[in-house]
């Protein structure tokens, strides 16, 4: 039996993989994702969200394919990994994905040519059908100049009152200081927004709210709130480290046989172990 079913739970409540139903979204999570959507709508063009690692960005964007999904006048595709051999490789991925006709094999046909036959697609989905075109691109800190290049190329197919393409860019920090050296692309930047760790009372609420959705129904709470604290000043707010450690005490707990809740002295064990472990991966003796 797996351990959360023996805390009463459905689902495994910290999972590492980026489930849109699990993502707590916070007074930023929140501030981001209705302002990604407005662009979306108003056909803006180019939103950058930016955010250290584990800072959630790729649940935010997993959040954001989930509302898409439930809007029929969207068309979408998201780019996970970024890394192309060139600009023609690029643009014709961004064809194929989109099911976009090309008058000639992937070895014959030219970079111009993918363009115009990417515009015309646009054109035809945006005024005839009436769609908003969307690329999500997670990892955006790995495109090259040349792909960046070749974005605000795209990003020149609009209308007198919309872009014909809407670009949403997640990616770490350093992706914005690559940004301001390309001025003729950051000027096309319409909302820009840093995602930051979260507080301790988001920390907590993340917690509780993970434990809600996992199905746990309990009169106590699994987590004192002593031992959140040191959660917190551990992980320093990152929601992809809360996660990490959150599953690594629910299972000590079950482990302990003596244990009902996580405490400070659980975590204080959990957390020693976690540590011991990084320094083993970073080749660090710890004695």
């Amino acid at each position: 039996m797996s351990y959360f079913k023996l805390l009463g739970l459905e689902k495994e409540p910290f999972s590492s993989s980026p489930d849109p139903e699990f993502l707590y979204l916070s007074r930023e999570y929140d501030l981001a994702l209705t302002n990604i959507l407005i662009e979306l709508r108003l056909k803006r063009g180019l939103t950058v969200i930016l955010g250290d690692v584990g800072t959630g960005k790729t649940t935010l964007s997993r959040k954001l394919v989930k509302e898409l999904s439930e809007r029929e006048d969207f068309i979408f595709h998201v780019i996970l990994n970024p890394i192309f051999e060139s600009e023609k490789e690029f643009l014709f991925a961004l064809t194929r994905n989109f099911e976009v006709p090309l008058s000639q094999s992937y070895q014959n046909i030219t970079v111009s040519e993918i363009r115009d036959s990417f515009e015309k697609f646009l054109l035809h989905n945006t005024r005839v059908k009436n769609k908003t075109v969307v690329v999500i691109i997670d990892e955006a800190q790995k495109l090259s100049e040349k792909e960046l290049e070749s974005l605000r190329i795209l990003l020149n197919y609009e209308t007198n009152e919309y872009k014909l393409i809407q670009l949403v860019l997640l990616g770490q920090l350093e992706l914005y200081s690559r940004i301001l050296q390309m001025s003729n692309f950051y000027d096309r930047i319409d909302f820009k927004y840093t995602l930051n760790p979260l507080g301790y009372e988001e920390t907590k609420e993340m917690i509780v709210y993970r434990l809600s959705k996992a199905g746990y129904m309990g009169n106590i709470s699994l987590f004192l709130d002593e031992a959140i604290r040191d959660i917190y000043y551990y992980t320093k707010g990152y929601p992809r480290g809360i996660i990490r450690v959150c599953h690594k005490c629910l299972r000590a707990l079950v482990m302990s046989k003596v244990k009902t809740v996580v405490d400070k002295q659980l975590v204080f064990d959990v957390i020693e172990e976690d540590s011991v472990s990084k320094w083993r991966h970073a080749g660090v003796k710890h004695e």
